[in-house]
């Protein structure tokens, strides 16, 4: 794939993407009624290392629109590589993160917490890493895992494939993908625990 090619590919994913947080509203709205039924982000989003090109996307052009999550090459703990597509067939909880993000941090005991709820035939939490060389490391973000003993599948984008691909443009940023691939919904902001599992159960509920 041409740098220009993923370049176009990075605009129309995340013009999907910021799409897909309405949606996320406007289901949950519907199902979980509440005085503020998805919440809001915490504050202050961090620019990641790698920033990703968007467009907004017209009102109302999208919200019935099925796009399938590109996929994307990460290392493990190990160095072995991993692709999102590896996952397919079971639904997958997608976020970007990086250790020297505060409101990364401040959502991780949330993702911990419920995904040791789950095994991986029901549901793949992959916790991408955005690894720069020098702000963020395989070292440091490895660190900030093990002193916190956080459990879940962490994945380090050494290369920066998967922040380039998905355009992403603040961290932490979490998709929604069902089973077959497709996005389903996606958040910009640190989540609280509540608001993630109204994501899940967007994505189990699509089996």
């Amino acid at each position: 794939m041409t740098k220009t090619t993923k370049t176009l590919l990075a605009i129309a994913v995340f013009a999907v993407f910021l799409a897909g947080a309405v949606i996320l509203y406007n289901n949950l709205s519907e199902r979980y009624p509440a005085e503020n039924p998805l919440g809001t982000p915490e504050p202050g989003t961090q620019e990641p290392p790698v920033q990703g090109v968007s467009e907004s996307p017209e009102p109302g052009t999208t919200e019935k629109a099925r796009l399938e999550a590109p996929d994307f090459t990460a290392v493990d703990d190990e160095g072995n590589e991993v692709r999102l597509s590896d996952f397919r067939g079971t639904p997958v909880v997608l976020n970007f993160w990086a250790s020297w993000c505060g409101p990364c941090r401040s959502e991780m005991p949330a993702f911990n917490k419920v995904s040791q709820e789950y095994s991986e035939d029901e549901l793949v939490f992959l916790m991408v890493d955005l690894v720069d060389g020098q702000r963020e490391t395989v070292e440091t973000g490895r660190a900030y895992i093990e002193e916190n003993g956080f459990t879940f599948r962490v994945l380090y984008d050494t290369t920066q494939d998967a922040a380039y691909t998905y355009g992403i443009r603040s961290i932490p940023s979490t998709l929604f993908i069902d089973k077959d691939g497709y996005i389903v919904a996606g958040v910009e902001g640190a989540l609280r625990e509540e608001i993630l599992r109204r994501g899940i159960a967007l994505i189990l509920e699509s089996e």
